[in-house]
């Protein structure tokens, strides 16, 4: 690993002011450092931004905030979370290790990097890591790759539990810029497609960090889902995922939500399938047509043609556990 500084910083406007070419933000650490044992980012100083993000998990009117800086474990166990937005609890459980839990931040999450094997060969040709190399995954060892928005740049899946729920339930992401300005990025617009610049990850604005995630409130708190179909049963990233939720009256679904993971460069949504089951009786047969719906128009690549089917089958088992919680 190359030799670099550290500087801590407890005030935001000071954290975006040092924010120079080779200055790395650090907050949790847990995909960074990795990078850096892989001299794929290679900072000549890191940034702690631990003390100058907030922690705290609040009610703000009709919506939560999850500081920037809440670890994953803290948002999993929280007792606003665990009763209002279960799915978001569920979400997080199903990803990382226990200790990586404790020590992984909120922000941290949504800017973690993918973990495309090529990506981190820095021997491969990898557009993402160098920018008009070649996608080496394209015509590769494509496994674990998309099979939705991708492009010929780029075919990396985006790797995080947490925001396949996030994007599930219309999160938004808050952020505070150089110019000391507050904006607000919804999250579906926060994760970007490959394209021809699948460098850039997300639609974070240079020289800015996010400072709190919020949910709005929503009436899928009893009726919800996550499932994780991946190689072994901890400490593995998705071959797909799926977050389910359902507003139901009786039998008849009044709305319904679905993302996955594991398909895409971001988190995706479902939107056709969500408008079919709107209205419709929560049976096994309608969780089948709506789960052949997200299917039908998919395209995977050389090695991955059975995310179709295990997509298929994870969706209509997340809803179905929806209603057997």
């Amino acid at each position: 690993m190359k030799p670099f500084d550290l500087i801590k910083t407890t005030d935001p406007k000071h954290a975006l002011l040092q924010k120079k070419e080779q200055v790395q933000y650090i907050a949790g650490g847990t995909n960074l450092v990795d990078l850096m044992k892989k001299n794929i980012q290679v900072p000549d100083t890191l940034l702690d931004v631990t003390e100058a993000l907030g922690h705290r998990i609040d009610k703000q009117g009709k919506a939560v905030q999850i500081g920037a800086m809440a670890r994953n474990t803290t948002v999993a166990t929280d007792a606003m979370i665990l009763r209002d937005f279960p799915l978001i609890a569920k979400a997080v459980l199903a990803g990382a290790s226990p200790q990586i839990r404790n020590m992984a931040s909120t922000a941290g999450n949504l800017l973690q990097r993918t973990r495309c094997p090529y990506f981190y060969d820095v021997t491969t040709a990898c557009n993402k890591r160098k920018p008009g190399s070649g996608c080496s995954a394209y015509e590769g060892q494509n496994r674990m790759s998309a099979v939705v928005g991708y492009s010929t740049d780029c075919v990396a899946v985006h790797p995080s539990d947490l925001c396949v729920g996030l994007a599930a339930l219309d999160a938004e992401v808050h952020v505070f810029g150089k110019d000391q300005k507050k904006s607000v990025i919804p999250f579906e617009e926060f994760h970007r497609l490959p394209g021809n610049t699948p460098h850039l990850d997300n639609n974070l604005p240079e020289h800015a960090l996010i400072t709190s995630i919020e949910i709005p409130e929503n009436p899928f708190d009893k009726n919800c889902a996550y499932l994780k179909v991946r190689d072994r049963d901890s400490y593995s990233f998705a071959l797909v995922s799926v977050a389910a939720a359902l507003h139901l009256d009786g039998d008849r679904i009044i709305d319904a939500r679905l993302a996955s993971g594991g398909v895409a460069h971001k988190p995706w949504r479902w939107r056709d399938a969500e408008q079919f089951l709107r209205g419709k009786s929560a049976t096994a047969a309608t969780f089948g047509e709506a789960a052949r719906l997200i299917v039908g128009d998919l395209k995977p690549l050389t090695h991955n043609g059975f995310k179709i089917d295990m997509l298929k089958g994870a969706v209509e088992t997340a809803l179905g556990q929806c209603l057997h919680v």
